[in-house]
């Protein structure tokens, strides 16, 4: 018994490839018929945007860590060191990353 003689469902990935049209392609169809600007086509050059997720990309992978191996156990910040310290960096370098990769 195969899966065509039970009547159950068979996938046909050509019946999914379709546009509006009728016709296959890859590219969905667009409202408008512009195109958007190619991203090698953009003028992007490293300002001062990446500059600052440079020094947030120190502060989390050289400041951070120093500072939560440098605390030392018994000390009174030694829970803020290890629960806090990480979050902060991440945080911090989530936000730049996308502040400074999302431009008009």
């Amino acid at each position: 018994m195969s899966s065509s003689d039970d009547g159950g469902y068979v996938h046909d990935p050509a019946a999914f490839d379709t546009d509006a049209d009728g016709e296959q392609g890859d590219e969905p169809a667009d409202d408008e018929g512009e195109e958007p600007p190619h991203p090698a086509t953009v003028d992007r050059e490293f300002d001062w945007r990446g500059w600052v997720l440079v020094g947030v990309l120190c502060f989390a992978f050289l400041v951070a860590p120093a500072a939560i191996y440098l605390v030392p156990p018994g000390a009174e910040g030694y829970r803020f060191a290890l629960l806090i310290l990480p979050l902060a960096p991440a945080l911090l370098l989530a936000i730049t990353a996308v502040w400074a990769t999302t431009r008009p």
